[in-house]
């Protein structure tokens, strides 16, 4: 079979590897229709080792079932589904509690290094805690909803995740900083909660235009102490009750507490590229500022998320700007590192 292989920055190939297989009796293999590339991809595809590679990629997926191990118990062979970034057993007792990025289960984890010699950007994939892990869709494999449907394995349950985590409610006033995929997927969830004033920091005019689509009130181009004034005059001088971060720079999290209400929230899923940022008297403690965010646990909203899919009511899938076959993978690397690409659909 056929997947895609890092070997270090900038160094993205598509090469014949060994077959998936079932491993244990809760493994399924899963034919894939439908993958993409993360925005998150594109920080190994930026600092990765070559010593850690060749690193199978790809987190975000749709397929079909083809072989299930003798102890699945909720799918079957020809089954449709969606694999979210993160494999658990929906069991445990953080799973129970909606957390399922911090399933205790041994065989649980990230795909990208935490399932060894697996990734979704390929002909196929072996998941473990398949009954856990996989959620089945009540659509035919050519189902124009498919775009929409693969946002719920990352992007747009994780853009959901950040405006839960925020508190947004009906009459929030949110800032979402980042006009990336996840940015305007929490643009789409802000508003999908009933905020009553969502400003987009964001200066690409083809994606802002989108967050606008999706519910954006304002768009604010200018960074640093300029768009922090900006975003100010916006919420009357005072600032946003919900600031999510959906960038993962440390610049990004400096202007988000420049931007955020006294007596806010913080709320980032922008995987952290920073080890220490301000958090003490000066920032975040003065002012009785929070703190959250963190992996979403996309697993927990994708019942909730998919009936306004499958219904219509919204259009997640519009982040996909360029579709391609495993053969254009490294293309769509180059793409969405240069801004060409918004987010890229694989269709293997």
């Amino acid at each position: 079979m056929r997947a895609t292989l890092m070997y270090g920055p900038g160094d993205v190939r598509v090469e014949d590897v060994p077959d998936s297989t079932i491993k244990r009796p809760t493994d399924e293999l899963v034919r894939v229709t439908a993958a993409c590339i993360c925005g998150s991809d594109l920080h190994p595809y930026h600092s990765m080792n070559p010593a850690d590679g060749p690193a199978r990629m790809g987190h975000e997926l749709i397929g079909v079932v083809e072989e299930t191990g003798p102890e699945v118990i909720t799918l079957k062979k020809g089954d449709l589904v969606v694999a979210p970034f993160a494999v658990s057993d929906n069991v445990c007792e953080f799973c129970r509690e909606n957390l399922h990025t911090s399933c205790i289960h041994p065989e649980a984890g990230f795909w990208d290094g935490g399932v060894p010699d697996e990734g979704g950007q390929a002909e196929a994939i072996r998941v473990p805690l398949a009954d856990g892990t996989l959620v089945k869709l009540p659509v035919a494999e050519d189902s124009e909803l498919m775009p929409s449907l693969l946002t719920l394995a990352d992007v747009f349950g994780t853009g959901y995740h950040a405006a839960k985590m925020g508190g947004v409610a009906p009459g929030s006033r949110v800032t979402v900083i980042g006009d990336g995929a996840v940015g305007l997927m929490a643009v789409l969830s802000a508003k999908r909660l009933g905020a009553e004033q969502i400003i987009l920091m964001g200066r690409h005019a083809d994606r802002t235009g989108l967050g606008r689509e999706f519910g954006a009130t304002d768009v604010v181009a200018e960074r640093g102490e300029e768009g922090i004034a900006k975003v100010r005059d916006l919420t009357g001088g005072h600032g946003s009750h919900v600031v999510l971060e959906a960038v993962g720079q440390l610049p990004a999290y400096q202007q988000a507490y420049g931007v955020v209400r006294p007596g806010g929230v913080i709320s980032r899923v922008g995987v952290p590229q920073y080890e220490q940022a301000p958090i003490g008297f000066g920032s975040l403690f003065r002012h009785n500022i929070r703190l959250a965010g963190g992996p979403a646990p996309v697993r927990a909203y994708i019942d909730e998320l998919m009936p306004d899919i499958l219904d219509g009511t919204i259009e997640p899938g519009r982040v996909f700007d360029t579709a391609t076959d495993l053969d254009g993978v490294p293309a769509g690397y180059r793409d969405m590192d240069g801004r060409k690409s918004l987010k890229v659909l694989v269709r293997p």
